[in-house]
């Protein structure tokens, strides 16, 4: 079924439209969110979540791209999940790909402060459309699917040295960017 038939779905609040959902992006945010919560458990919960917050927001919502759409609700309520699980326990899967481009985001003020999220985005994608097709996905599962660096040397068939050596040209080459925009100090 194609995404507007689905969106269509939850616009006339037809349960079909979770089903619908289900079996075309069902493994997309169970992958996103188990890479981030690494629960079975948690990660089933995470994406019922998904789809209940999905039902919730269409309408008033009307997402263009679905895909996007339920993969941000997925990811932002696995970082809630995983937040309140890090309260109880220290796991540092999220936070070492967060502190590595936290190196590259960060200044003394901050940048939320500074730009709202919309331009920031907008920043983000200039600078990714700029980069090579392989090192915007090794970018990405990083750092949007939080994937490890050992899973990326695997999808990218590349030695997980290599991984590591894209990972921080790239991160340089974003902090040289912002500082070029003024985003950074």
């Amino acid at each position: 079924m194609e995404d507007e038939e689905i969106i269509n779905l939850y616009w006339n609040r037809q349960e079909k439209a979770i089903y619908e959902t289900d079996k075309k992006y069902g493994k997309y945010c169970t992958t996103i969110s188990f890479n981030i919560l690494q629960n079975n458990e948690e990660t089933k919960e995470c994406v019922n979540d998904t789809y209940l917050k999905t039902w919730n927001s269409i309408p008033p919502q009307r997402p263009n791209i679905l895909k996007v759409y339920i993969g941000r609700i997925a990811r932002n309520l696995a970082i809630n999940q995983y937040e309140r699980k890090k309260a109880k326990k220290r796991d540092y899967t999220l936070e070492i790909a967060l502190e590595e481009l936290n190196e590259c985001i960060s200044s003394k003020n901050n940048v939320e402060e500074e730009f709202n999220y919309n331009e920031l985005v907008n920043i983000l994608n200039v600078f990714l459309s700029k980069l090579s097709q392989d090192k915007r996905k090794i970018f990405l599962e990083r750092y949007w699917y939080l994937y490890s660096i050992k899973e990326i040397s695997s999808n990218n068939k590349i030695s997980e040295s290599n991984v590591k050596t894209i990972l921080l040209r790239i991160r340089s080459q974003l902090k040289d960017y912002l500082k070029e925009g003024g985003l950074y100090e």
